[in-house]
Parts: structure tokens; C-alpha cells; sequence
């Protein structure tokens, strides 16, 4: 029997300080692309958070067992953990960070719509359709009604790499919860994805050209905040919440980090703000709250 809980107080604050964190990794990844690339970020963030889980697991006693029974599903996570971020990070050099975070996030919308006809606990209702739908049209309409900004080749292209990308991170998640992974330490499931991405993307970023790095605090800092804070810690929040809570519900809640990833693209990288974001994030609360909030409001109104 699946005992994955809806969302509660917990797990939305958590959820809240990932979005945060997760938005802040597009804006590094490219405020930084001009001394390091991002593929190359990605690469060492990826080689210093496997040392990093790797440490923690020594210290808690537990044995790292790649070769065992998860093997196999652990290589397909990892394969397509690193095929997520080689198609996010040539993406991210095209487009700006804004669009980047909008389209990463389509993601929640495939794992829902897979794992929906896969598990009967994961199955959403019609309030949650609409929400869904709502919440994927504003994603949509925040980067389709660009105005007189982003419509080059370049950023088409940047975009649909990014929208690649996010393709696999849903395969990557949802290949976690239908294999035996879904029940394995998180840790493990991280240690597969951390190593298959620096196996790929090292290599891959030396043969196209984008292994050069420029020793800046900017460069090396945001290797660090993102080895230390988004490929480590982040990620072992994550696979936490998927073992306690439906990955439907965290996945649609995931939507705060495009609104997220926009205001910061504005703020710190000044890209332009453009109408169609503030029309789409209206769209996607509204979404977050159909699908999220339907759960409380019985609750709510028995308190009443």
C-alpha cells in the first residue's frame, strides 16, 4: 500500500525554500557563463556533491552499494540525470535565465501526466486537471508573449534545448518512482545521478570546446553554492519529499521556481520583465492552488 501523503505545512515550506534555490541556479549558471561554461559548471558541482554525499554516507555508516540490486535503474537515472543538464546547460548559453526557469519547469507537468495513468495513488481528479492546465498555460504564455525581446534564433534554440532538458529531468523522476529506487536511500539515488553527470558532462565539455575556465570569484563561487547547496543538500530535500509525499503534488507546487527564476533574472541579471510573465504567474498560482490547496479547503471550512 502507498502511504505518500499529500502536501502538508512541512513540505510546502520545504518546497518554498528549494524553489528559491533552484531559480537562483539558472541565474548563477549564467551570470557565470562568461568565465566558466555551463556545462562545465555543472560537471564539477556534480564531482564535488558525489564527494560530498559520498562523506556523509561514510560518516552515517552506510554502504555506498552502487553494484547492487538498484544497479540497473540507477544507470538509466543517471544517464538521463546528465542528459537533462548537457541539454539545460548548451540551452542556458543561448537563452536568458528567465526563460530557462520557465521551461525547465514544463517538467512537473510530464511526470504528472505519466505517473497519473502508471499509479493509482498518483491519479488527478478534475480540479487537479484544471489546475494542471492552468498552470501550464501560464508557463506557456510567460514565454510565447515575449513582446519585442527574445525572439532571435539564438533564444528559440536556447529554449527548445532547455525544453529538451526538461524532458529528462520527468523521465528521471519518474524512472526513480516506478523502479526500486522509489524505496532505496536517497542518498544512492543521488550518488547515481551525481556520478552520471559528471561522467557525461566532464568529457562532453572538454570535446565541444567549453572546458576552459577563467578563475573568478564568480566562477568558482557559484561551482561552490551550487555543489554545496543545490546538487547536495536541495537534492536529498527532494528525494526526501518524494518518499513521504505524491510526486504530482511536489511536482505541480515546483511551479513557484519559473516565478522565481524570472524575478531574480530581472533583478540581478536585469533581463526585461515582460507582460506575458505576470499574466502566466497569475495563471500558475492559480494552478498551484487547484492542485495543492483543494486538499485543505474541507479542512478549512470544518474549522470555520
Amino acid at each position: 500500500m502507498d502511504t505518500r501523503k499529500p502536501i502538508d505545512a512541512q513540505a510546502a515550506g520545504l518546497m518554498f525554500v528549494l524553489c528559491l534555490t533552484w531559480a537562483l541556479q539558472q541565474v548563477l549558471l549564467k551570470a557565470a557563463a562568461v568565465d566558466i561554461s555551463p556545462m562545465m559548471q555543472v560537471a564539477l558541482r556534480s564531482g564535488i556533491s558525489a564527494v560530498l554525499v559520498w562523506l556523509m554516507m561514510r560518516w552515517r555508516g552506510e554502504p555506498l552499494d552502487l553494484a547492487g540490486r538498484d544497479w540497473k535503474p540507477g544507470l538509466v537515472v543517471g544517464l538521463l540525470f546528465a542528459l537533462e543538464f548537457l541539454f539545460v546547460a548548451e540551452g542556458i548559453r543561448h537563452t536568458t535565465a528567465s526563460h530557462a526557469a520557465v521551461f525547465l519547469y514544463t517538467a512537473p507537468i510530464f511526470v504528472a501526466l505519466s505517473l497519473h495513468w502508471r499509479l493509482p495513488s498518483e491519479r488527478l481528479n478534475r480540479v487537479q486537471w484544471t489546475g494542471i492546465l492552468l498552470a501550464f498555460a501560464g508557463v506557456a504564455l510567460a514565454f510565447l508573449w515575449r513582446g519585442s525581446h527574445g525572439s532571435g534564433g539564438a533564444t528559440l534554440l536556447g529554449d527548445f534545448l532547455v525544453l529538451v532538458g526538461a524532458a529528462g529531468w520527468a523521465g528521471t523522476t519518474v524512472a526513480v518512482r516506478l523502479s526500486s529506487l522509489a524505496n532505496a536511500p536517497a542518498t544512492r539515488t543521488l550518488q547515481y545521478q551525481l556520478i552520471g553527470a559528471f561522467v557525461v558532462l566532464l568529457p562532453a565539455a572538454w570535446l565541444m570546446g567549453l572546458g576552459e575556465i577563467r578563475h573568478t570569484t564568480l566562477a568558482w563561487g557559484s561551482v561552490l553554492f551550487q555543489g554545496i547547496l543545490v546538487s547536495f543538500a536541495s537534492y536529498l530535500v527532494w528525494f526526501w519529499l518524494l518518499r513521504k509525499y505524491l510526486a504530482s503534488r511536489l511536482g505541480v507546487f515546483s511551479f513557484m521556481t519559473p516565478l522565481f527564476g524570472v524575478a531574480l533574472g530581472v533583478w540581478l541579471l536585469g533581463e526585461p520583465l515582460e507582460p506575458g510573465f505576470v499574466v502566466g504567474a497569475v495563471l500558475v498560482l492559480l494552478g498551484i492552488l487547484l492542485v495543492n490547496g483543494q486538499a485543505w479547503l474541507p479542512r478549512s471550512r470544518k474549522a470555520a
